[in-house]
C-alpha cells in the first residue's frame, strides 16, 4: 500500500509568516513517519510548507496513495478541508484519515467532510493499527483512539491510553521531508541553522483557553540521555546551529533539568536555544543551568497584568512572580519574552491599563499579544458557549473567528491591542534615550485609547 502523510501548510499563503520567516517542520508527522518506519511500514511524507496547491495536487496525481493521513490545526483546517475535497474527487478510493489538536471535539465535523477516519489523541500508534487492519482488511472497531462513521452513525472506539515510556518512541522521521530548506532559511533570515525538538508530552497545568486535546492534561518525558542523542545528531548530521524546545513547560521537573544538564556536560555538547516555561519553575539554579547549555531566550507566560484576570484563567501564577522572573531571567543575561492575550472574559479597561503597567515594570525583550478565542473544548469556550454571538459557517471558518459577549465590543479590542503595543514600544523608546520614537508611540497610544472611547460598548 502506498502511504502519504501530510498537511495543509503553505508558507507562501501566510504573509505574517512571509515577514519573519521563522518556519519549522512538521514535527508531529514526521513522530508518526518515525513510528511506522520503526514499524517496517513504508510511508512519504509530503511537506506543504515550501509547496503550492498545484504542487501538492501534482504529487498525489503522481504517485495516487492509497491511504492519505492529514494533520490539522486551526491554522490549516480550511485548506485540509478543500485538499481532501479535492483528493476524493480524483481518488475516490483513497482512504483519508484526519488527526490533529482540531479533531477531537469536531469528529462529526470532519468525518461528513469525506475523511474515512479521525484519529483521537496520540497519533503514532493508532496509525500503525489502523494501517495494518486496512492492509489486511480487518474490521477497525477494535482500534483504540479512532473515529468513523457507520451508516451515518457516529462510532467513536475506546480512548487510546497514552504512550508512557517516552523513551521507547522512535526520533521524528525528518529526512523525509527536505529539513535543509528550513535550515536554509533559517540560516539566511537570523543567522543561526535551527531546527524544532521535543522532549516532554501533556501539560499538568489547568490554564483554561489551552487546549489538551491531543496530549492530554499529563507530563510524560524522554529521557535526557535520548534528548542529547538527538541533539548531537542534529548538530552532527545536519549542522543544526540552535533549537527551539517546543515544550509547554521546559523547566516543569528540576531534576529531569539537572540529568539533561549533566547529560550535555559529560558529552562537552553546547547549543542555542529558546524555551517556554512558567514563572514559579525558575529559580537561580534553574537559570544558571539554561544559561551554561546555550539557552537564550525564555518565554515566561503571563497573559495579563491583572492577577484577577490571571485568576479568572485559572493560571495559578501571581503576575509579581512573572515580573521577578523575567528580570531575573535578563539578570542571568538570557532574554526574557512573555505573552499577553486581550479580551479575555470579563476583563475592563482597569485590566488593560494594569497590563500596560505590567509591562512597563518588567518590561519583556520580546512579546506577542493576541485576542482571546474559545478552542473547542477548552474551559474558555464552555465558559462561554452560550454568550457567542456569531459563529461562522465550519468549514471556512475556525475557532479564531468565534464572537462572543465580552466587557466591549470586537472594533475595541482591535484597538486596545494596539494601545498596549504602541505603549510598550514608547516606554522601550524612553528608556533608550530617543524622545522622537518614544513621543511618536505615545501619541499613536493616546490616539488610540482616544478611539476607544469613542467606539467602546459595554
Amino acid at each position: 500500500m502506498k502511504i502519504v502523510l501530510t498537511h495543509g501548510y503553505f508558507l507562501q499563503e501566510d504573509e505574517k509568516e512571509r515577514e519573519i520567516m521563522r518556519p519549522y517542520p512538521p514535527l508531529g508527522l514526521l513522530y508518526i513517519a518515525g513510528y511506522l518506519r520503526d514499524k517496517d511500514i513504508a510511508c512519504e511524507v509530503f511537506d506543504a510548507t515550501f509547496e503550492t496547491h498545484e504542487t501538492w495536487k501534482a504529487f498525489m496525481l503522481k504517485n495516487k496513495p492509497d491511504i492519505v493521513l492529514f494533520y490539522t490545526n486551526l491554522m490549516t483546517k480550511i485548506n485540509v478541508l478543500k485538499l481532501n475535497t479535492w483528493l476524493k474527487s480524483i481518488l475516490p478510493n483513497c482512504v483519508s484519515v484526519i488527526g490533529g489538536p482540531d479533531v477531537t471535539y469536531n469528529l462529526e465535523n470532519y468525518l461528513q467532510q469525506q475523511f474515512d477516519y479521525s484519529i483521537i489523541g496520540e497519533g503514532e500508534q493508532t496509525a500503525h493499527e489502523l494501517i495494518q487492519s486496512l492492509s489486511l482488511n480487518e474490521k477497525v472497531d477494535a482500534i483504540s483512539g479512532l473515529a468513523y462513521l457507520k451508516n451515518g452513525k457516529l462510532i467513536q472506539t475506546a480512548s487510546r491510553i497514552k504512550l508512557k515510556e517516552m523513551g521507547e518512541l522512535p526520533l521524528p522521521a525528518r529526512n523525509a521531508i527536505p529539513f535543509e530548506k528550513y535550515l536554509h532559511v533559517w540560516k539566511k533570515f537570523h543567522g543561526k541553522a535551527t531546527a524544532n525538538i521535543s522532549t516532554q508530552r501533556g501539560c499538568p497545568y489547568t490554564c483554561k483557553w489551552c487546549s489538551t486535546a491531543v496530549y492530554g492534561q499529563s507530563y510524560r518525558r524522554r529521557p535526557a540521555k535520548l534528548v542529547v542523542d538527538e541533539i548531537q545528531l542534529l548538530q552532527e548530521n545536519y549542522g543544526v546551529e540552535a533549537l527551539w524546545f517546543v515544550d509547554d513547560v521546559f523547566t516543569i521537573s528540576h531534576k529531569w533539568l539537572a540529568s539533561l544538564y549533566d547529560e550535555m556536560n559529560n558529552r562537552n555538547i553546547q547549543i542555542d536555544f529558546e524555551i517556554i516555561t512558567r514563572a514559579e519553575r525558575l529559580n537561580e539554579e534553574v537559570l544558571k543551568m539554561l544559561k551554561e547549555m546555550g539557552c537564550f531566550r525564555i518565554w515566561i507566560g503571563a497573559e495579563s497584568g491583572s492577577q484577577r484576570i490571571i485568576d479568572a484563567m485559572d493560571r495559578r501564577v501571581s503576575v509579581k512572580d512573572v515580573r521577578e522572573k523575567i528580570k531575573l531571567t535578563q539578570q542571568h543575561g538570557i532574554e526574557a519574552g512573555t505573552f499577553i492575550m486581550i479580551g479575555y472574559p470579563g476583563e475592563t479597561q482597569e485590566d488593560i491599563f494594569e497590563t500596560v503597567n505590567h509591562l512597563k515594570l518588567a518590561p519583556p525583550d520580546q512579546f506577542t499579544i493576541t485576542l482571546a478565542y474559545p478552542i473547542k473544548g477548552t474551559g474558555l469556550y464552555d465558559e462561554i458557549a452560550e454568550d457567542i454571538i456569531e459563529a461562522p459557517e465550519w468549514t471556512t471558518s475556525t475557532d479564531r473567528d468565534i464572537n462572543f459577549k465580552r466587557s466591549y465590543d470586537f472594533e475595541y479590542y482591535k484597538h486596545a491591542i494596539r494601545y498596549v503595543t504602541n505603549s510598550f514600544h514608547g516606554y522601550n523608546q524612553t528608556k533608550k534615550g530617543n524622545r522622537l520614537k518614544s513621543n511618536l508611540h505615545n501619541i499613536k497610544a493616546k490616539v488610540s485609547l482616544n478611539r476607544m472611547k469613542k467606539i467602546s460598548k459595554c
